[in-house]
């Protein structure tokens, strides 16, 4: 048998890999918790617009909670014109989130920021979601698009908490 002498140099990268994955898990840990402030159970109305106009409106439940010890984060949402289930995902590695939305047709992927205490989730780079706490505590969800470098909305979730 040979025996394995450690010295003070495996100590210390012992050390220094345990630094490493305890500040990656706080980065993400940190990260993930400024989305806070969509998690509830929300209940209100979707709308949908056309030329600035709503052309279509409906009730809408929105249920978002953190699941396998916060490191995602879990949107069902349900309204008379969508069903959504969604997870949004810190990586450390790529330094973004990542939001796949699951619907009948499928899923897709998208990158994310959030700034200035918002989620805005970039479908492509003329169609964006931004996630926002409103001054009455409620939460609210709108896409918009880029049309002849204006912004334009299509769509408008409000809720308030459910409970």
């Amino acid at each position: 048998m040979s025996s394995i002498k450690i010295t003070k140099y495996h100590y210390l990268i012992a050390f220094v890999l345990l630094i490493n994955t305890a500040f990656g898990q706080n980065t993400k840990q940190t990260k993930m918790e400024q989305l806070n402030f969509m998690v509830g159970e929300w209940i209100g109305t979707s709308k949908v617009y056309e030329d600035g106009i709503v052309s279509r409106q409906g009730s809408a439940y929105q249920k978002i909670s953190y699941d396998l010890d916060k490191s995602i984060l879990v949107i069902e949402l349900n309204t008379e014109l969508l069903q959504l289930h969604t997870i949004i995902y810190y990586d450390e590695k790529d330094s973004k989130y990542y939001y796949y939305p699951f619907s009948k047709r499928g899923v897709s992927k998208y990158t994310a920021e959030y700034k200035n205490g918002q989620l805005i989730v970039w479908s492509n780079e003329t169609n964006r979601f931004t996630f926002s706490r409103t001054s009455d505590g409620g939460f609210r969800e709108y896409g918009e698009q880029l049309i002849d470098g204006k912004w334009t909305k299509y769509f408008e979730d409000t809720f308030k908490n459910s409970q």
